[in-house]
């Protein structure tokens, strides 16, 4: 029964995956919003986390304004114990910058590897309750003074 537990979560993990792929590159907050739990932490490299859906929902709305975000997400493991599941994968993103992006924001490419807990909460849908992305990009040297 395990194995088929893990299946069939796997697959709602996959389906998000996607579904979150095709959200963000079209700028569809909402729906990349109502994936998240209201008490998500979605934790951004280099920045505080975002806490709680419509903190995420807040800075995705301004962000998507500052250009084009394309994410590629690879599952590559995932463990179930009842309403909980933690996935580990692997993140591709590319940024293209837009007139709004705020100053020194210059189009990018960033990947690494991300950490997704999920829970599946009273309406039975999985959602994220916890988001991280560690970027394998080696930091850029620091500017002299």
């Amino acid at each position: 029964m395990a194995d088929k537990e893990l299946e069939i979560v796997r697959t709602v993990i996959d389906a998000h995956n996607s579904d979150l792929a095709r959200w963000y590159a079209a700028g569809d907050i909402d729906a990349v919003a109502a994936v998240f739990a209201e008490d998500a932490w979605q934790m951004l490299p280099n920045a505080p986390p975002l806490v709680g859906r419509e903190a995420i929902r807040g800075f995705w709305s301004e962000a998507v304004r500052w250009g084009r975000w394309q994410f590629s997400l690879e599952s590559q493991h995932a463990e179930v114990s009842g309403s909980l599941a933690i996935e580990r994968g692997k993140y591709r993103l590319q940024f293209t910058a837009g007139p709004a992006a705020p100053p020194g924001m210059k189009t990018s490419d960033d990947w690494g590897n991300y950490l997704v807990h999920w829970r599946r909460e009273a309406d039975s849908e999985w959602r994220i309750v916890g988001d991280a992305p560690v970027s394998e990009r080696p930091l850029s040297p620091a500017a002299p003074k």
